[in-house]
């Protein structure tokens, strides 16, 4: 699957922060705002299942919390 590039414009703080998770968790920084994001979307349920669907479609709130 391509990936899709963009520049990021943030804070030095939390910058090192998401570095220092990383490193804990044995991820690349990259790795872990990827991670970060997609936690927070299936939280908010606005990240689409396989198939197309959120998860409010479907009724389910057994959604893995942050």
């Amino acid at each position: 699957m391509a990936r899709k590039q963009y520049p990021l414009r943030i804070d030095p703080e939390i910058w090192g922060a998401v570095e220092r998770w990383a490193t804990d968790e044995m991820r690349s920084a990259n790795g872990q705002v990827e991670w970060i994001l997609r936690a927070a979307l299936k939280k908010a349920g606005r990240l689409p299942e396989k198939g197309g669907r959120t998860p409010e479609d479907t009724g389910r709130d057994d959604l893995e919390t942050i």
